[in-house]
């Protein structure tokens, strides 16, 4: 069913009068703002108790939700991972009504019956996301099937370590086999859960669905400029009957794998590396220098989501609990317009 968007998710608008490139690219910073901090957000409300189950969180990565995003139009469709919030958020879904879900409120974009992992919101074209390994790739080559007779295109988000599953193999085969319209997003982030993907994995990763004929890049996953062209043309080439697409998307995840981990297997200075192409950075740096916006311009957006989050958490705690007496009408719209 869907859902209205609250006041708290509403876009700051920043004083400074912007145009162009400019103001655009302050928008896809914007997005990255309200992910990395929607996130920080959950992580804190975890450790108070208010967030039940376990967190996977997309701190670091935010790119490749918001430049993907940005580029899909109203018939497309995506799926997500287990640290699906940032893909959530970069489609559109409703920030409150996402926070809300993670503190399994009655407001909640699935009615607080998903919890952190299990989202789905189809007024925003998310078809899911999934904790099994996989699950995105399968139900995007499934949509893919339907979206060929409506001009749509498919995404799936997956992580590096997904490419040893037989899904991968099994969906991309199927895929260029009936060219259907769908970008598999391998979001390569180094590590599956502590694993070093080069200790597991033969080979490169792209020359895995470049012999099966699928058109195969590798980017810079930190930049959101950089994903958005690339998700663009390759969606575009989805959409006008070339068959899958696949982008090998390099970034980095600053936090652990989930609520536990303290990353104790990363090499020495690793994130520390990583954290000097901080999407966020790497945007502001941009933002500031080649597109002209004045450093007060990117410090306001700043200030607007810091108030945004705060006002989402008041009103997130706030919020009732679904009532168990109740029938679990958000998997049955249809019983809304019963007599």
């Amino acid at each position: 069913m869907a859902r209205a968007t609250t006041n708290a998710a509403a876009a700051p608008a920043p004083a400074q009068e912007l145009s162009g490139p400019a103001q655009h690219g302050l928008e896809l910073y914007r997005r990255m703002l309200v992910i990395r901090r929607f996130e920080e957000t959950v992580q804190s409300l975890f450790q108070k108790g208010e967030v039940h189950g376990t967190t996977h969180l997309y701190i670091g990565e935010e790119a490749g939700a918001v430049g993907v995003g940005d580029v899909l139009k109203a018939q497309d469709r995506a799926a997500g991972t287990y640290r699906g919030h940032g893909h959530a958020l970069g489609l559109g879904v409703d920030p409150q009504a996402l926070l809300d879900e993670m503190l399994g409120r009655a407001s909640g974009v699935c009615g607080g019956r998903a919890g952190s992992m299990n989202v789905i919101d189809l007024a925003h074209r998310l078809i899911g996301c999934f904790g099994i390994i996989g699950g995105s790739i399968s139900a995007a080559t499934g949509a893919a099937l339907a979206l060929r007779r409506e001009d749509g295109v498919a995404v799936a988000f997956f992580g590096e370590g997904t490419t040893n599953h037989g899904y991968f193999h099994e969906c991309l085969n199927f895929a260029a086999v009936r060219k259907l319209p769908v970008l598999y997003m391998c979001e390569n982030n180094l590590y599956g859960e502590f694993t070093p993907w080069e200790d597991v994995t033969a080979g490169e990763i792209e020359a895995r669905p470049r012999t099966l004929g699928i058109h195969t890049e590798t980017i810079d996953g930190n930049d959101v400029w950089a994903v958005r062209e690339a998700a663009g043309a390759a969606v575009e080439r989805a959409r006008a009957g070339e068959g899958p697409q696949f982008i090998q998307s390099m970034t980095y995840r600053f936090v652990g794998h989930s609520r536990s981990d303290p990353g104790a297997y990363r090499k020495p200075g690793e994130l520390d590396r990583w954290k000097q192409r901080d999407p966020l950075l790497v945007a502001r740096t941009k933002l500031t220098g080649e597109l002209g916006v004045p450093p007060s311009g990117v410090d306001e957006v700043d200030a607007a989501v810091e108030a945004q989050i705060d006002a989402m958490i008041e009103a997130a705690l706030a919020a009732p609990y679904p009532d168990p007496s109740l029938p679990v009408r958000e998997f049955a719209p249809q019983a809304e317009h019963a007599p």
